[in-house]
This record gives structure tokens, C-alpha cells and sequence, in this order.
């Protein structure tokens, strides 16, 4: 059987050169390509055609999610396999919704990485145990559960405008509802964008509606 061919997407040398050391020599994978960025995992996904492409998700210029995603966009046949320190629920749903077949945590022993890769190169979604766990509970548990649980960075209030916001209410509108400024309303706002590494409005709303917030109203 030929091997499969695999783009190692990371920015820490190190992991990489390791992972590439450890396919060699159990001879099952070929490493065909390095990646150190999200945006340079894009373009060689593009030009090397890897049968899977193990894939960080903090990476420089362009995140892990989006490389995922323009991979997968570009490329339906390449499967992505997350392989990173990320264990949240954000990362991992993130991380599905964009494409990925499979989702490992780095601490995941050597004979588990082989064995996801291989699974990933024949068309097969794997998730570590942990991982597997979360998205068992996510579909198990009734929804309104994670939007309570969603976001435990943000403040009480943080949450209270985030939902808001969610429902498509401006700043105006949030200061005359919660009686505050506007200056704190806009503070929260920007607060809420830092926690959620969002850049804009439209962007808090997407994550927010898909955390199960933002339900009770359509305004727009």
C-alpha cells in the first residue's frame, strides 16, 4: 500500500521535526511538506495535494480554524487532523465546523497520533478520548445547558451584554436597558471582542448564536 502523504502544519520546530522523525520511522507516512504558519499550511495544502494535513490551531498570520477551513474549502479530499494543546469546547466545535476529521490533544501517546493520521487518510473522523467525551456530552446535554456554560471568561455582565448583542441591540439601546453609559457599554463590547479573539460585532454574534444565545429575540 503507498504511504500516506502528510503536511505537518506547526510553528514550533521542534514538534515538527519530531513528528516527521516518528512517521519516518515507522514507515507508514510520508512527510511531504512543513508548514510554520496557518497561511503557509494553506498554500502548500494547495500545491502538495497531502492526503492529510495535522494541523496546530494557534499558528502565526493565520489561525489554525481558518487554515482549516480554506483547506478544506479548497481541497475536500485532504482530511485535517487538529493536533494541538486546545481542549475547549469552543476550539473543538470551532475545529469540526471548519472541517476537520479528526481533533488530538498533544499529550496523546505516539502509537494514538499514527493511528488518527492513518484513520484521517482513508476517510475516517477520530477524537481523542477526551475529546470524544466532550462532543458526547454537547449532544447529550440540552442545549440551553452550554449557552449557560459557554464563554466562563466573560463577567456576569459581560455575558448580559453579550446576549444583547446576540439579539442585535446597539450600545444606545444597552445603555438605556442596563441604565450605564454608553462609555461602559462600549468598554464591555470591547472586553467581550479580547475574550472571545473576535474582531468585530458580527463576529461575537455568530459565536455567541452558536453557544444557544441571542434566542429570544430577532431582531437583527
Amino acid at each position: 500500500m503507498e504511504r500516506i502523504r502528510v503536511l505537518i502544519a506547526d510553528d514550533h520546530p521542534v514538534f515538527r521535526g519530531g513528528l516527521r522523525t516518528l512517521l519516518s520511522a515507522l514507515g507508514e507516512a510520508e512527510v511531504v511538506g512543513e508548514a510554520s504558519t496557518g497561511a503557509e499550511a494553506v498554500k502548500a495544502a494547495e500545491e502538495l495535494q497531502p492526503d492529510v494535513v495535522v494541523m496546530d490551531l494557534h499558528m502565526p498570520e493565520l489561525n489554525g480554524i481558518e487554515a482549516t477551513r480554506q483547506i478544506c474549502q479548497q481541497s475536500p479530499h485532504i482530511g485535517v487532523l487538529v493536533l494541538t494543546m486546545f481542549e475547549d469546547d469552543d476550539s473543538v466545535f470551532a475545529a469540526m465546523r471548519a472541517g476537520a476529521k479528526g481533533y488530538l490533544l498533544k499529550g496523546a501517546d505516539q502509537d494514538d497520533i499514527v493511528r488518527a493520521i492513518a484513520a484521517v487518510g482513508s476517510g475516517e473522523a477520530i477524537f481523542g478520548p477526551d475529546i470524544a467525551k466532550r462532543v458526547i456530552e454537547y449532544f447529550t446535554v440540552p442545549r440551553a445547558s452550554h449557552a449557560a456554560q459557554a464563554f466562563p471568561e466573560l463577567t456576569e455582565r459581560e455575558r448580559e451584554v453579550l446576549e444583547m448583542v446576540a439579539q442585535g441591540h446597539n450600545n444606545a439601546w444597552m445603555a438605556r436597558h442596563f441604565v450605564l453609559s454608553q462609555k461602559t457599554i462600549r468598554n464591555h463590547v470591547s472586553n467581550i471582542f479580547t475574550k472571545l479573539q473576535v474582531a468585530d460585532r458580527a463576529q461575537a454574534i455568530v459565536r455567541a448564536r452558536e453557544a444557544g444565545m441571542g434566542q429570544q429575540s430577532t431582531k437583527l
